[in-house]
């Protein structure tokens, strides 16, 4: 236990430099907002060409387009971000030279990989939720609060799947010193089967077969039930029963890949190499 708190005691250090890093980088910062505000304001209007009557209901509730797409917007961007900043934490230690530095110190390489992404999992989606509300403030989205509180719970239980395949992904960036191709095709694959941008009835049988078992797709229309529908926690208890087991396998399997990664590239002495 003494060890384990020592560990979690170096984690703030990690999010400190983070944060630093962010505040000499305010241009990228605002530029991403300003993307995903633009995004926003574009299916503002072509959600005047979407017929209502096509979607579906949440909790009996009709939906307007511009609040079904929306929610699809920020699950996906927070997907995306997300999964590029776990993935490339690593590359970028290896390539300013500081990644075989940190690992030589008493800390351990779980500890680092944490580290590294802390502040990302926790700025990340709390920006989004707050651009969000922007525009649910200045163009106006139908949810519930109600639903507030059990769409950030299933949030919880989703991050850890994307960290997971975040950390399958630096473990070939280790060992193959690239792997952003095979990221963009996962996160594809996820995105197409996700029902982001249009209902998931209107895609073919097996990918609809495919969504029943997508985390991204779990997530998001739980999070429609409850933001749209304000459903009660009944009704998004088995998402986040299921959305917490895929979790779970998706982090362990990351944890693994990445440590046997990092052990190989020890024994070969290749770690510093990028």
């Amino acid at each position: 236990m003494s060890t384990l708190v020592a560990e979690a005691r170096k984690i703030p250090a990690f999010m400190r430099r983070d944060f630093l890093v962010l505040l000499s980088y305010r241009a990228a910062f605002t530029s991403d907002l300003f993307y995903i505000a633009v995004q926003a304001v574009m299916f503002g209007f072509v959600a005047e060409l979407v017929d209502s009557s096509k979607l579906p209901e949440y909790g009996g509730v009709p939906t307007s387009y511009f609040d079904f797409v929306m929610i699809g917007v920020i699950v996906t961007t927070v997907s995306t971000v997300l999964l590029q900043r776990v993935a490339m934490a690593v590359r970028q230690e290896q390539m300013i030279g500081t990644l075989e530095a940190l690992l030589v110190t008493p800390t351990s390489p779980t500890t680092v990989q944490a580290g590294s992404v802390a502040f990302d999992l926790l700025f990340i989606p709390i920006r989004m939720a707050l651009l969000l509300v922007a525009v649910a403030l200045t163009l106006g989205l139908g949810y519930e609060a109600s639903g507030i509180l059990p769409s950030l719970v299933l949030f919880v239980a989703y991050v850890p799947f994307v960290w997971g395949l975040g950390l399958l992904t630096a473990a070939a960036i280790v060992t193959f010193r690239r792997g952003t191709g095979a990221l963009g095709v996962v996160m594809s694959v996820l995105g197409l089967a996700s029902g982001a941008f249009f209902p998931l009835t209107l895609l073919p049988a097996w990918l609809q077969t495919l969504a029943e078992a997508n985390p991204v797709a779990i997530a998001m229309e739980g999070t429609r039930e409850a933001l749209i529908g304000g459903v009660g926690w009944s009704a998004i208890g088995p998402e986040f029963v299921v959305l917490a087991l895929l979790s779970a396998v998706a982090l362990l399997g990351g944890v693994t890949a990445f440590r046997a990664a990092l052990a190989r590239e020890h024994r070969r002495g290749t770690l510093g190499l990028y």
